[in-house]
């Protein structure tokens, strides 16, 4: 198994002494959280960008400022994008249901009905706006391949081309100055991923990563996201701060 400098390495990471300054995607999910803690970590000063692209669990908006706190990132904007109003997707379209109580094979066929059209290339395209007025010289972003292979801009080939087209529709790319792009967690399973976050102090209680949660925000525990964090806390032989004995908190 890569190391995680490794895998940042693959997609821009590790030039000279590293970035000082980074735009860390925070969705308040659990990968993009471990991400967070990762860059924080290594030294580099954060700003933070979460998307309220219409999500129907938008509970995580919520979650993505308590992580912001938790790491004492000061500079956190929310930014509004009306993806809902394409639709397309079972996350931004309520005639499209959530897929809940599918076996892993069926998960990990296909691309699923929670994929939302060209939503990375979106946050990314923000996310590269954002350092460009920051001066900030990297993004994080906790994208991951193994788990979510489904969805195909979550996939190293997809951010190495958004890497190389950030070097044409930039001013410090074409100044010869490139933002680093850093996903730490791509090639990491999930109990690798939540390994890595306890050992960063990454208080998972904060993050939610159901896609139809309750009123109160309390996730299902069914959709294919609930599915793969239970199991990766039981690969990681981790707790789930999230998860009581009597089912989902």
């Amino acid at each position: 198994m890569e190391t995680t400098d490794t895998i940042a390495d693959s997609t821009g990471a590790g030039q000279g002494s590293g970035p000082a300054s980074a735009v860390v995607l925070l969705s308040g999910g659990l990968d993009s959280a471990t991400a967070a803690a990762w860059a924080a970590a290594r030294g580099i000063r954060l700003s933070a960008l979460s998307i309220d692209y219409g999500q129907r669990h938008r509970v995580e908006l919520d979650a993505a400022r308590a992580v912001a706190r938790s790491l004492a990132i000061s500079d956190h904007v929310v930014a509004r994008v009306d993806l809902a109003a394409f639709g397309g997707s079972a996350l931004v379209d309520d005639a499209i249901p959530v897929p809940q109580g599918r076996s892993g094979a069926e998960i990990a066929r296909g691309i699923p009905a929670t994929y939302v059209p060209a939503r990375n290339t979106v946050f990314l395209s923000l996310a590269l706006a954002m350092a460009e007025t920051r001066g900030a010289t990297a993004i994080v972003l906790g994208i991951n391949a193994v788990d979510y292979s489904g969805y195909p801009d979550c996939r190293p080939e997809y951010l190495a081309a958004f890497a190389r087209m950030a070097t044409l529709a930039t001013r410090a790319g074409v100044e010869g100055r490139p933002l680093e792009f850093l996903a730490p967690l791509v090639n990491l399973s999930k109990a690798e991923i939540i390994r890595l976050g306890l050992s960063l102090g990454v208080d998972y209680g904060l993050t939610t990563s159901c896609y139809a949660p309750d009123p109160r925000g309390r996730p299902c525990g069914t959709c294919d996201s609930c599915q793969i964090r239970a199991a990766g806390f039981v690969a990681a032989a981790a707790a789930d701060p999230r998860c009581d004995p009597a089912g989902w908190a």
